[in-house]
């Protein structure tokens, strides 16, 4: 029987509608067990171990660790082998505390175990759940025996079983909890009323957690959805979901970190809410290849269904082919750009992984940089001729998007180890060049920002991305405005400074983004109309301050050069030499390629004046405060992104000030 859950009344966006859900089990992942609080994942200091037993876990107060140390000690997870001691089998013992049947098979604790489908193929997850289960009983059959642990106590088959079921019911379930830096410290499978929510690929709604040891959790929030069986009229009352907030209100059911359930789009009444369960920005055949392998589903959403691909699955897979003496590869399409894909992604995806194992950042923005001007070069065999062909990413590729997200990054480690002092070079011209590394990190966060927001008009759903790009914009913006690099390169740095006094407003007159977001913050909501009026003035104010900054931030790099406008995405152009395939076939009419850097009007000189760095930090306001208004929609006022562009703001302000 398959479930789903619906809204039971009309919903606006940016609204909770479940209030704090408590999980049946969760667990720290191994690298987090001594950082952080085994009951409610919050970070610890002072760090308070348990001392019955010899595989310690680490608790931020004695409450936690007297609600929190009964599982441990209960749930036979001390008996696991090190070897194979992880978050997935914790987890799945300590559901395993709370087994009951139910008659919704095959169902353990009401939640769908998707046992037949993880188990019907023999490849790494099927290993994963028979060596997984095999440790469980073990370890429930050393608990209970008293043993010391390894594999020394026999156990029945009931008991292999259940830990089957169990381990299933987590794969197929359990979430990662991410902390307020994003990092995903552990896993967690709460109650139906959040598992019983399926996937969509144009979800419209979105989850955060909370983190607190207190037992007092605020309980405004109602459940605004109800469970339905699929295709059904009624709501299925006698479930599990309607008792699940009470049925465990003591004891276990008070640890483990809060998931709250939040509205990203406008939701009637009776409309299914959906969430995602993969990352979306990655085009339909990585989603369904990654939903396939973890969950045993194929996702038949809207966005996946549609034909052709919706401009969002395009942009996010294009690959121009560029030839020269031949015509025959229009027949070989597919076949080609396929192998083109592989190819970029196996160059791209090495350059990544090199500078994240080795950290040598020069070299992996050349060669980063290089593929995408440049693209990819082959030598291709049709019908017994070689000829020559040119693929090149479209500039809002995912492969292109990570790119730019590593590239920002990688510039910015660059330019933090010129200004250390480290190299044996004149200090002036370290701190000069480290200036200019800022200057086109800066310019990869923006295009990354605005990349990603072109996408966000077409798919709304893309809004918890992009929110953390427009922070991540503003953030660098800012940054750069106060860098001492300035005096390096412009004497004059007192004007500069005089400049941002006089020319920086705190609110903007062409827009009402700043009071938005405090009206926002202040009222708890927003509505769909104001936000989209908000959305709308922002990309004119923003286009406009970034054709006064643009050339500058990216003279030096030829790349960046060749990206004119990247707010309004003009500068994507097609090529007269692209190859022209059919209308059901994955190439659009999105084509791309760099011009001479000459020749779309980008200067060869620095476009510097006297008013560059006030134009930078009005660019930067109006990217935080947007990024930190996505926020709220998705994850509510008092959520720490939201509170981290406030802090952030609220800095800028006393800087003004100050001058």
């Amino acid at each position: 029987m398959e479930m789903e859950m619906r809204s039971i009344s009309d919903r606006d966006i940016g609204t909770d509608i479940t209030p704090p859900l408590t999980p049946f089990s969760f667990s720290l992942h191994n690298t987090h067990l001594h950082t952080h609080c085994s009951s409610c994942f919050s970070l610890i200091t002072p760090i308070i171990p348990t001392t019955n037993h010899s595989h310690s876990t680490f608790y931020c107060s004695p409450h936690c660790s007297t609600s929190h140390s009964p599982i441990h000690l209960s749930s036979a997870e001390r008996h696991l082998p090190s070897s194979i001691n992880s978050s997935l089998l914790r987890t799945a013992l300590r559901l395993l505390l709370l087994h009951h049947t139910t008659s919704l098979f095959p169902r353990i604790n009401h939640l769908l175990t998707n046992r037949l489908l993880l188990t019907c193929q023999n490849d790494d997850v099927n290993e994963t759940i028979r060596l997984g289960a095999h440790a469980m009983a073990t370890a429930i059959a050393n608990h209970r025996g008293g043993g010391s642990g390894g594999f020394s106590e026999p156990y029945d088959n009931a008991v292999l079983e259940k830990s089957t079921d169990a381990l299933c019911a987590v794969l197929t379930n359990a979430v990662e909890v991410h902390d307020n830096e994003g990092c995903a410290v552990g896993i967690a499978v709460f109650e139906p009323a959040f598992s019983w929510i399926n996937h969509s690929c144009s979800p419209n709604a979105c989850y955060r957690f909370s983190f607190s040891s207190s037992s007092l959790l605020s309980q405004e929030s109602k459940f605004l959805i109800a469970p339905f069986t699929r295709n059904s009229q009624q709501p299925q009352i006698d479930c599990g979901v309607s008792g699940s907030s009470s049925e465990f209100a003591q004891g276990w059911r008070i640890c483990g970190p809060r998931l709250i359930v939040r509205s990203i789009k406008r939701i009637k009444k009776g409309e299914e809410v959906t969430v995602a369960y993969t990352d979306l920005l990655q085009p339909k055949a990585l989603r369904q290849s990654e939903l396939w392998s973890k969950y045993r589903f194929l996702c038949c959403c809207k966005r996946c269904t549609s034909l052709p691909f919706t401009y969002v699955d395009h942009a996010l897979q294009e690959i121009s082919v560029l030839y020269g003496d031949s015509s025959g590869l229009r027949t070989n399409y597919k076949f080609f750009r396929d192998m083109a894909d592989r190819r970029l992604t196996d160059s791209i995806e090495d350059a990544i992984s090199e500078y994240l194992s080795v950290g040598d950042s020069l070299s992996c923005c050349e060669k980063l940089e290089k593929i995408l001007t440049e693209g990819l070069d082959e030598q291709l065999e049709e019908n017994e001729e070689k000829s020559h062909y040119k693929f090149i990413l479209h500039p809002l590729h995912h492969l292109s998007l990570n790119s730019y997200t590593t590239l920002a990054s990688a510039y910015k480690v660059r330019a933090c180890d010129l200004s250390s002092g480290d190299f044996e070079i004149d200090s002036n011209q370290s701190e000069s060049k480290a200036f200019d590394l800022s200057r086109t990190s800066t310019a990869y966060f923006l295009l990354l920002a605005s990349g990603v927001h072109h996408l966000f008009n077409s798919e709304s759903s893309l809004i918890a991305s992009v929110a953390n790009f427009w922070v991540g914009a503003g953030e660098s913006l800012l940054t750069l405005t106060k860098s001492s690099g300035w005096s390096s390169k412009f004497v004059n740095f007192d004007l500069v400074l005089s400049n941002i006094a006089s020319d920086t407003k705190f609110e903007c007159s062409k827009c009402s983004l700043m009071d938005r977001f405090r009206d926002s913050i202040l009222n708890g909501k927003i509505k769909s109309e104001d936000f989209e009026n908000v959305s709308n003035e922002f990309i004119h104010c923003v286009s406009d301050i970034t054709h006064k900054v643009w050339n500058f931030l990216v003279y030096g790099c030829h790349f960046l050069k060749s990206c004119k406008d990247p707010i309004s995405f003009s500068w994507l152009m097609s090529i007269k030499n692209s190859v022209d395939v059919g209308a059901n076939d994955i190439k659009t009419d999105m084509c791309y390629t760099h011009e001479p850097e000459n020749s779309i009007g980008v200067s060869d000189e620095l476009a510097y004046t006297d008013h560059t760095v006030a134009h930078i930090l009005q660019l930067g306001r109006h990217c935080l405060t947007y990024g930190g208004l996505l926020a709220f929609v998705c994850y509510g006022p008092n959520s720490h992104l939201v509170s981290h562009v406030q802090n952030i703001l609220a800095r800028e302000n006393n800087f003004l000030f100050s001058l």
